[in-house]
């Protein structure tokens, strides 16, 4: 807090303070009728009352004081954390380019050091017999009965989609 600000505060404080004592003299005087008594009380509320407008101006002044300082420390924090935040950014930046650099590097290392597999002709001959046998098979279990699609009981595909038979219900007797 502004020293400004402190002493209008106390000084002002104090003032409407010792405001009450002439007041109060005022009051009294004008029960009993003394005139003089009277005006010479209200000189002394005039003077208290006109330092305390004084000191509260002072301390108007001292509070606006503090507020533009606190807005500068405000501005310069504020400064601090944006550089703050691009140095953090720029080192981001610099470990990500790092983290590339080194994945690329192992990548390239991966690459050289890979092995290679060769398929013979044999075995490329028995992967086509293969793979047209599994085609028939699906072929020939995935036909479509229309007599299955039209009728009235329920059917049943196989994970491969093909029409399994129709399995026979249990019956249940009970004797009583």
């Amino acid at each position: 807090m502004n020293t400004k600000t402190m002493e209008g505060l106390v000084g002002a404080r104090t003032n409407i303070e010792l405001l009450n004592t002439p007041f109060r003299v005022f009051k009294e005087a004008r029960r009993k009728g003394d005139t003089e008594t009277m005006k010479r009380a209200m000189g002394y509320v005039n003077d208290f009352s006109d330092k305390a407008q004084e000191y509260k101006e002072e301390a108007d002044v001292g509070m606006e004081e503090d507020a533009k300082a606190a807005r500068e420390r405000e501005k310069l924090e504020r400064e601090k954390a944006i550089e703050q935040r691009r140095k953090e950014r720029e080192e981001l930046e610099a470990r990500t380019e790092e983290s590339k650099d080194t994945d690329n590097n192992a990548e390239k290392s991966a690459n050289k050091e890979a092995d290679t597999v060769e398929v013979s002709k044999d075995g490329k001959v028995l992967l086509k017999q293969t793979v047209d046998a599994q085609h028939t098979d699906f072929e020939q279990s995935t036909s479509v009965n229309p007599q299955n699609v039209t009728g009235s009981e329920p059917v049943t595909y196989t994970a491969v989609g093909a029409v399994c038979p129709p399995a026979q219900t249990p019956t249940i007797s009970v004797s009583v």
